[in-house]
């Protein structure tokens, strides 16, 4: 296994050491950026993912970065282009839909932790092939859910996976309760549209009724 890879999974470990679930926020103002931060500090929810999926996502990743004590991860990366501009903004992790030699090659070469996403087989074997641990398993639901990565445990017992896709408060603990599971991902908790309404009242009332501390 590449020495960076294995300091990438050691450095993702420690970013989920107590949280169980990773919030995947889409932000479409930078202007809300205070109000956000002071309720992921209010609940102590210092990792979450922010996806780059609006013109402002990186100038948001930057600014709540300097907020808190924040493990800001960038969501939707796609590209080696993406990876460096994640890395430029303040993000201390990355998460993506799926796999190119091009795009984890970047990763490694800046020691850039990356949940990789996969759907196959074969995606999988890819990455661990590299030294990848813990997966990105997208999207969840509609590959099978909990059937397909209780299949998945067979011929990848050492893998570890956080699915998302479909993934809610009504199933994410049947997710978790999977021993292939590292956590879930989601954006149930922080719904875009409530961020885009500034509904503050109702994000903290989904927050309390989740279930996200290891």
């Amino acid at each position: 296994m590449d020495n960076n890879i294995e300091e990438m999974d050691a450095t993702l470990r420690r970013y989920f050491f107590s949280q169980k679930l990773l919030p995947i926020l889409t932000v479409d103002e930078q202007a809300v950026c205070k109000d956000l931060a002071d309720i992921l500090c209010e609940f102590g929810l210092n990792t979450f993912e922010i996806t780059l999926r609006t013109e402002v996502s990186l100038e948001v990743i930057a600014e709540i970065s300097c907020l808190g004590n924040f493990i800001v991860g960038a969501g939707t990366l796609t590209s080696p282009a993406d990876v460096r501009s994640a890395i430029k903004a303040g993000a201390k992790f990355g998460v993506s839909p799926g796999i190119t030699p091009e795009l984890l090659s970047e990763c490694e070469k800046n020691c850039f932790p990356l949940i990789p996403g996969v759907s196959t087989g074969s995606e999988i074997m890819s990455a661990h092939f590299r030294g990848y641990k813990i997966f990105k398993f997208f999207p969840s639901e509609i590959l099978g859910g909990i059937k397909a990565l209780k299949a998945l445990s067979g011929p990848f017992p050492d893998c570890e996976f956080i699915p998302t896709g479909g993934i809610n408060e009504q199933n994410a603990q049947d997710y978790l309760r999977l021993p292939n599971v590292y956590g879930v991902a989601g954006s149930w908790m922080i719904p875009r549209e409530l961020i885009r309404e500034r509904d503050w009242p109702q994000v903290k009332k989904i927050i309390k009724m989740s279930d996200w501390k290891t």
